[in-house]
C-alpha cells in the first residue's frame, strides 16, 4: 500500500490550479450563446427573485433541472450584482480542475509521467475543452463521479480513510446537479471497482444504500415538484427528467452511438484507450502489477458508464463526460510501461502527433485566414505563440530531457490558444444575440408596447433573446401566420427575415422593418404594428 506524500499532494494542487487558470482565461464579459443562454437566464431570474427549488423562465418553474447548478452561479454572481460569463463558467472550470487534481493524485504514486500524459490527453479532448468553457452540468457530474471512484480506490491503495459520509454527500451532490443520472453514474463507477476487486460485501452494502438514497431523492424531488408547481408540473418533471429520456420523446440515437461517436467526440483519448487496451490484452502474460490493475478498474468504470448511458433513447455527446478521465488514463498507459514493442509504437505515435500539432494549427489558421479574411483578423499574435510552441516541441528532437512532458505541454497550449483566441471569438461573433436584442429593446423602451416573438419557440430562440434583457419580460408567442394576423396593434413583432418574406402580399408584409440585423446566425427583423 502506497501513501500519498505531501510533495505529491502539493504537485496535484498546483496542477489543478494551473488548469483552472487556463480554463477561465479571457472569459469575463463574453455574451452568452447557444445552450449557455438557458442557464444564464435561470441565474438572472434567481438573482432578481431569490433562490428556488427549480430554476425559472418567464417566472415559471422549469421542469428539466433542479436549481442546484443555478444556485452555484447565483452565489458567484451576488458580489457582481449581475450574471456574467465568468460567474456562469466558474463551476465548470472548478469541476475540470478537480478532475485534473484527482487524476494527478491517482496516478503520480505510480508514475508522474503517466499522470502528466493522462492530463494532457484529457485536456486535448474537444468535448472537454468546449464543456469546460461553458455552463456544463455534465462536467460537474464527471467531477463528482471521478471523486467517488477516487475515494474508493484511495482507501484501498493509498491508506486513506473510508470517508463514507463524503461519498454519500457526493452522491447527493450528483443528484442535485443532474437528477437521477447524477446519482446512478457515480454509483455504477464505484460498484464496478468493488465488483472487479471482488469486494462482495462492500458492493452489496454500497449498492443497497445507494439504491435507497436514489429512491428517497426521487421521492423528495417529486414532492418538491408538486409543491412548486402542482400535479401538472410534477408530471412535467417525470416526463422531462425520467420518461422522456428513456422512451425517446426527447430524442433517439442508436444503441452503439456512444461507442462509435466517441471516436471523434472524445479523440484522442478514446481511440488511443482502445489501442492501449488491445496492447495490454495482447501482452497480458508479460504485464503485472498495480498499474495494470488500475487500468482494468478504469476500463470497467468507463465501460459501465457507456453501457448504462446507452440504455436511454436520448443520447448526447456531453452526457458521456464521466467516462473521459478513465479513457485518458488508459490511453496514457503506454507511458507507464517500460517494455513491449506495441507500447513503444504507441508512445512514438502519440509524441509524434504532439510534435505536429502546433504546426498543423498554423497551417489550418493560415488557410482559414485566406478563405475567411473578414472573420479572422488579428491572427498574428496567435501565430507567433504557435510558432514558439512549435520551436519548443522541435527542440526535444535534439534534447531528449523532458521530451514527453514538453511535447505534451506544447500541444495542450497550442490547442487551447487556438480555441480561446480564434475559434471561440469567431463562434461568438457568428452566434451573437446580444447586439440585436439590445438594439431592439432600445426601440421598445422608446415606444412601449407588447412584444410578440413569432416562430421563435418559448424554450428555444426566445430564451436567447430574453437572456440579453436586463429585466423581467413576458412576451407573446405566435407560431402560425393566422395567429400573427389576428394580432391587434400597437405591438412590436420580432421574427426571422424568412418568415417576414413569407408574409409578403399581406398587411403585415407591407410593414417596413424598424430594425434589421443578425441574431443567432440568422437575419431577423423588428416590425412596428400600428394601432
Amino acid at each position: 500500500m502506497i501513501g500519498l506524500t505531501p510533495a505529491l499532494r502539493r504537485q496535484s494542487l498546483i496542477a489543478g490550479l494551473l488548469a483552472f487558470l487556463l480554463f477561465i482565461a479571457g472569459v469575463y464579459g463574453q455574451a452568452p450563446i447557444g445552450f449557455d443562454s438557458r442557464f444564464v437566464l435561470f441565474a438572472q431570474e434567481m438573482l432578481r427573485h431569490g433562490p428556488s427549488v427549480f430554476p425559472t423562465t418567464y417566472g415559471e418553474p422549469y421542469a428539466d433541472y433542479s436549481a442546484l447548478s443555478t444556485l452555484f452561479i447565483w452565489l458567484l454572481s451576488l458580489p457582481f450584482g449581475t450574471v456574467n460569463s465568468l460567474t456562469a463558467w466558474l463551476p465548470s472550470a472548478v469541476a475540470g480542475a478537480v478532475i485534473v487534481t484527482l487524476m494527478y493524485r491517482l496516478l503520480a504514486p505510480s508514475s508522474v509521467r503517466w499522470a502528466i500524459v493522462s492530463i494532457a490527453l484529457l485536456m486535448l479532448t474537444s468535448t472537454f475543452i468546449t464543456e469546460t468553457r461553458a455552463v456544463s452540468q455534465d462536467l460537474m457530474l464527471a467531477a463528482v463521479a471521478f471523486s467517488v471512484f477516487y475515494l474508493g480506490y484511495a482507501h484501498d491503495h493509498f491508506a486513506a480513510g473510508r470517508r463514507w459520509p463524503l461519498v454519500f454527500i457526493l452522491l447527493l451532490l450528483g443528484f442535485g446537479i443532474r437528477g437521477p443520472i447524477g446519482l446512478v453514474v457515480p454509483t455504477g463507477m464505484l460498484c464496478s471497482y468493488y465488483l472487479l476487486d471482488r469486494q462482495w460485501s462492500r458492493l452489496l452494502l454500497f449498492g443497497v444504500l445507494a439504491s435507497l438514497l436514489l429512491a428517497a431523492c426521487v421521492g423528495l424531488l417529486l414532492w418538491l415538484a408538486e409543491v412548486s408547481g402542482g400535479p401538472a408540473f410534477r408530471q412535467d418533471v417525470i416526463r422531462m427528467q425520467f420518461m422522456g429520456r428513456m422512451d425517446g420523446s426527447e430524442g433517439v440515437s442508436g444503441s452503439l452511438y456512444y461507442f462509435t461517436s466517441s471516436l471523434g467526440n472524445y479523440a484522442l483519448a478514446y481511440p488511443l484507450a482502445l489501442l492501449a487496451l488491445a496492447a495490454a490484452w495482447l501482452s497480458m502474460t508479460r504485464q503485472r502489477g498495480q498499474a495494470l490493475r488500475l487500468v482494468q478498474y478504469c476500463a470497467a468504470a468507463g465501460l459501465i458508464v457507456m453501457v448504462g448511458l446507452s440504455i436511454p433513447q436520448a443520447k448526447k455527446a456531453r452526457y458521456l463526460l464521466p467516462m473521459l478521465p478513465m479513457a485518458a488514463i488508459i490511453a496514457a498507459y503506454p507511458f507507464q510501461v517500460l517494455h513491449g514493442r506495441v507500447f513503444a509504437w504507441l508512445r512514438v505515435g502519440i509524441q509524434g502527433l504532439w510534435l505536429l500539432i502546433p504546426g498543423l494549427l498554423i497551417v489550418l489558421l493560415w488557410v482559414a485566414k485566406r478563405r475567411f479574411p473578414e472573420s479572422l483578423t488579428g491572427l498574428t499574435p496567435v501565430l507567433v505563440v504557435l510558432g514558439l510552441l512549435q520551436v519548443a516541441a522541435l527542440s526535444r528532437l535534439w534534447l531528449p530531457r523532458w521530451r514527453t512532458e514538453v511535447l505534451a505541454f506544447s500541444a495542450v497550449l497550442a490547442v487551447w490558444a487556438a480555441y480561446a483566441l480564434v475559434f471561440e471569438p469567431v463562434e461568438r461573433q457568428l452566434y451573437d444575440t446580444r447586439s440585436f436584442s439590445q438594439a431592439a429593446m432600445v426601440r421598445i423602451h422608446e415606444q412601449p408596447a407588447p412584444l410578440v416573438l413569432h416562430g421563435m419557440g418559448k424554450d428555444a430562440k426566445a430564451i436567447k433573446f430574453i437572456v440579453n434583457v436586463e429585466q423581467d419580460l413576458q412576451p407573446l408567442f405566435t407560431e402560425t401566420t393566422q395567429a400573427l394576423e389576428a394580432l391587434k396593434g400597437p405591438a412590436w413583432l420580432m421574427m426571422d427575415r424568412s418568415d417576414y418574406q413569407a408574409l409578403q402580399g399581406t398587411p403585415l408584409g407591407a410593414l417596413q422593418p424598424v430594425l434589421s440585423g443578425r441574431f443567432d446566425k440568422n437575419d431577423y427583423v423588428l416590425l412596428w404594428l400600428t394601432p
